[in-house]
């Protein structure tokens, strides 16, 4: 047996036994004739194993429910007292809906990883300072997203702009200029940014999409005249696109209800990269303010 398979079957032997409270141990056989069961689909040979417990099924079920129940209230006092030292000391609107904080508690108490527990303590403190702030159904997606999907949360984060006229985030992908009367049979200048050069896969946009943050097709503005603006918010940082001509229309992507909300847990100055990729791509048509 190599030490890559000995570590394997070790750990998995002490996961078993933090599971189930009891080691699992190799099954003595007493009839060493051997059939086609004892052999694998791969043509090995299969280890049985058992309990090793003189305990009854019974009392070693009651133990794996009392594991549980202390997981899941380490769980709970882990993300409340996350959220207790993250709560800025400002006014309460009031006290979070009673069902709501129940859903919350049940669905919390399964949270074991660390940076998951961060966003769970995240929103009981916005819950407290603004009830309504996240839905019932924002939590159940967050319960059910895997660190692969966070991960794609956290990418698409920084790249995202807060509309203020439409209470919205979106990111944009660029624009492009309207064909006029003479010119019907294309769409005149057109420019996109490859998020991908910001750290936004198109696997990752995917994986959004399929799990509900994010709109699965691209919006379009309304064509802005010249001398209009489009203004976002990027947390600090506000930035004011005014139109050089006639007829620009930009395209972008589009969070959900549930993606706005959960995008509110994550706080990420601007993409850098995407940053430079927005302005260079706007330069043309564009005038690019900062402030």
């Amino acid at each position: 047996m190599s030490v890559k398979q000995a570590n394997s079957q070790s750990k998995l032997a002490s996961l078993i036994e933090e599971k189930l409270g009891y080691p699992l141990v190799k099954k003595a056989k007493v009839n060493h004739s051997l059939n086609q069961t004892d052999y694998s689909a791969q043509g090995k040979r299969t280890i049985e194993c058992s309990v090793q417990s003189n305990d009854s099924i019974l009392k070693r079920a009651l133990k794996r429910q009392q594991l549980q129940k202390i997981q899941r209230q380490n769980n709970l006092e882990t993300i409340m007292a996350g959220a207790l030292s993250l709560c800025p000391d400002v006014v309460s609107k009031g006290r979070p809906d009673p069902d709501w904080l129940e859903h919350f508690i049940r669905l919390a108490e399964d949270i074991s990883n660390h940076a998951m527990q961060t966003l769970w303590a995240k929103i009981l403190v916005g819950e407290t300072i603004s009830s309504g702030t996240f839905s019932i159904k924002s939590l159940q997606a967050l319960k059910q997203m895997t660190q692969k999907e966070a991960n794609a949360l956290q990418k698409c984060a920084p790249l995202c702009g807060f509309v203020e006229q439409e209470g919205s985030y979106l990111i944009i992908l660029g624009y492009y200029k309207k064909p006029s009367f003479f010119d019907l049979l294309r769409k005149g200048n057109k420019e996109s940014i490859n998020l991908a050069l910001a750290g936004l896969s198109f696997p990752n946009i995917l994986t959004l999409m399929d799990i509900g943050l994010l709109y699965r097709k691209e919006i379009e503005s309304l064509s802005l005249k010249q001398g209009q603006s489009f203004n976002l918010s990027f947390q600090s940082k506000k930035l004011t696109l005014t139109a050089k001509s006639n007829e620009l229309v930009l395209s972008y992507y589009k969070l959900t209800q549930t993606g706005e909300e959960l995008k509110r847990l994550i706080t990420a100055p601007v993409n850098k990269q995407y940053k430079q990729l927005l302005e260079q791509a706007m330069q043309d048509e564009f005038t690019c303010e900062w402030h």
